[in-house]
Order: structure tokens, then sequence, then C-alpha cells
């Protein structure tokens, strides 16, 4: 969405912002049932529609989409938000515009889970929302299990049943410098792009090698049999199981090293 001015027709470059008394003042006025204070509040609060989708942007996802479920959250949050509450709008809205988003990526994922996990996942959801509206702050996932009588790890295995996948490649922090990818946290060192290119020339060099060859470097390296054990066991001298394993290590060198 970089250098991207205009979203669903919003041009976000002249949206403005409210003073936290302003929007109490439109807040009160449109749960009285002022329209144009309800007008104004939407107007608003678009920026803050905005700030949230960046977080969901690089999923391959169109921001115009993202943008009008971001809108339906906000909707909400200026439905439900209680103005006496002790607590700022825009602390409550943002989690229920990323909530919004959120269910918006679920149900558009290709990753698909059973029924019963995503019937669970919703109601997970719908509790969430309602203790996030009575309390004014998310909702640990000890509380959401205590007040649907569930077990804790069925409400964890439910909510990361409808994650959103993450790329490989996904910056988890950048600092002025290379970004840090999820695949560097856990990255096997031993199974780098190096390594897993010299296996494949090994494992075409090895197609190259007789049968025998193959047999001796077998018994040499994998069974960790001596020269005279190999020579025993297949049949001929030390010194010829010497020339071919010697024979066999060089080829293999030469194809892997070019």
């Amino acid at each position: 969405m970089q250098g991207k001015v205009e979203i669903c027709g919003v041009n976000t470059a002249k949206l403005g912002t409210l003073k936290p008394g302003e929007t109490e003042a439109l807040l009160r006025k449109s749960r009285a049932g002022d329209r144009a204070a309800r007008q104004k509040l939407i107007e608003g609060n678009l920026r803050l529609v905005l700030m949230v989708i960046q977080r969901f942007l690089g999923r391959g996802e169109n921001p115009d989409d993202l943008f009008q479920v971001g809108c339906v959250g906000l909707l909400k949050a200026i439905n439900n938000f209680d103005p006496d509450l002790d607590v700022r709008f825009s602390t409550y809205g943002v989690p229920m515009i990323c909530g919004e988003i959120r269910r918006y990526l679920r149900d558009n994922t290709a990753i698909r889970v059973s029924r019963s996990l995503r019937d669970t996942a919703y109601r997970v959801l719908q509790c969430k929302e309602r203790l996030l509206a009575e309390r004014g702050r998310e909702p640990s996932l000890e509380e959401l299990a205590q007040t649907m009588g569930l077990p804790l790890s069925g409400v964890a295995e439910a909510m990361d049943a409808i994650s959103a996948p993450v790329s490989l490649y996904d910056p988890v922090h950048s600092d002025s410098g290379d970004p840090l990818l999820v695949m560097d946290q856990i990255s096997d060192p031993k199974s780098t792009d190096e390594r897993w290119l010299e296996e494949l020339a090994l494992k075409d060099a090895m197609a190259e090698l007789g049968e025998r060859e193959k047999r001796i470097l077998s018994l040499r390296y994998y069974d960790g049999k001596t020269q005279v054990e190999v020579a025993q066991t297949i049949g001929i001298s030390q010194a010829q199981v010497s020339r071919l394993e010697k024979g066999a290590l060089k080829r293999l060198k030469k194809a892997i090293v070019s």
C-alpha cells in the first residue's frame, strides 16, 4: 500500500483526527441519535482504521478490502462503546477493528479446519468481544476459558486454528538494517541453502558411480567398516577396495566442487 493515497474513494492524505474531548462529545451525541455527529465520528477515526490495516499488509490481500472490513470494525466499536468508561475510544476501537480484520482473513484463508473447531472459535471471539466491551480491555485466554467453561487448551487450539498463516519471510523486527525474518528464528543451521545444494550435487554424483563403488562407500562410511572388512564382505583384495574407494571419492569431490 506504500504510496497509495486513495483507498475506497477516500483520500487518506486528507484524513483528519479528533481530540479526545471532541470524540467523547460526538460519541454521546451519536448514542442520542445525532446522525451528523455519527458521520463526523466515523470520518474522524478513519485514520485509526488506516493505522490498523498496516499490520495486515504483505499477505496478498487488497488494501481496499482490508480498509472496508476495518471500517465495519470501527462501526461496531462506535455502536458498542460506552463513553462513561474510563478508557479512550482508540484503546477500545483498535482491538475491535483488528478482530474484524482477523475474522475476515480467517474466513478467507486457504487452510480449512473442522466445523466443530471453527464453531468453538466463533464462540470464543463472541465472548472476547463481550468481555472487551464490559471491561474495556482485551481478556486473556485464561479469562475466556473460565467464562466459557472450557479447558484452556481447547480455547488456545481453537484460536490457533483460525489464526492467519505467517510467511517464513514476514519481518519480525527491523532496526536500521536487514530485517529479522520468521525463518531466522526457526531455521535449522544445518539445513541451509548451501547444504541443500551440496546434498543435491552429492546425490547426483552418487548416481554416476557403479554399484560396487556405491557398496564400498556405504560399507565404509555408513556401516563404519575397515577396508579389510569391506574386502572380506565383497570378496576382493584390500588393495582393490582402497583403489576403488579413492577413485569414487575423487569423482564425488570433483562433481560437488564443480
